[in-house]
């Protein structure tokens, strides 16, 4: 089980670390990230998890291991289940925060990617693929995204302005 770095409430390390399943303190939080991956069409690259992990549609994102900053952390996640290189200066921070349970950072990222390049993680993913805005507002009204992915959409449409 990989290593994990813990947060205090204002998402500064702690210097504290937990192993995934292992019990958190109370004053302590993991950190998550999350990357919003659009093209120059406006569509979001969406990917369906494996049924064993919910077998949901969500964005990119996992945790942080221990070491990496949450950026380091992103791009691993990107290379991890997407097979794609990117570099820090493509992500931009569009919120951040504490919620209770997690720590979060989510990036916004902007790359005409053809699903062909993508290597999908299959421990991980069973699909891959680009969805407009209005597509995901419908996701949300039929219930297809969790309430997460649901939030990360509603805080990029806010980001973006529409």
């Amino acid at each position: 089980m990989e290593l994990r770095d813990l947060y205090d409430k204002n998402s500064n390390l702690t210097g504290r670390t937990y192993r995934k399943g292992e019990a958190i303190p109370d004053d302590c939080y993991p950190m998550v990230v999350m990357a919003v991956i659009r093209n120059s069409k406006g569509e979001f690259l969406m990917q369906k998890r494996v049924e064993s992990k919910g077998g949901d549609w969500g964005v990119t994102g996992g945790h942080p291991k221990s070491g990496e900053t949450p950026i380091e952390g992103m791009i691993t996640e990107v290379k991890e289940e997407l097979g794609l290189d990117f570099s820090a200066e493509e992500f931009t921070e569009f919120d951040s925060g504490c919620d209770g349970k997690d720590c979060y950072k989510m990036y916004l990222v902007n790359r005409d990617i053809s699903i062909d390049d993508i290597l999908v993680q299959k421990e991980e993913l069973t699909e891959v693929r680009w969805f407009s805005m209005e597509e995901l507002k419908h996701m949300v009204e039929n219930g297809e995204l969790n309430q997460d992915q649901i939030a990360c959409f509603e805080k990029v449409r806010d980001y973006l302005g529409r």
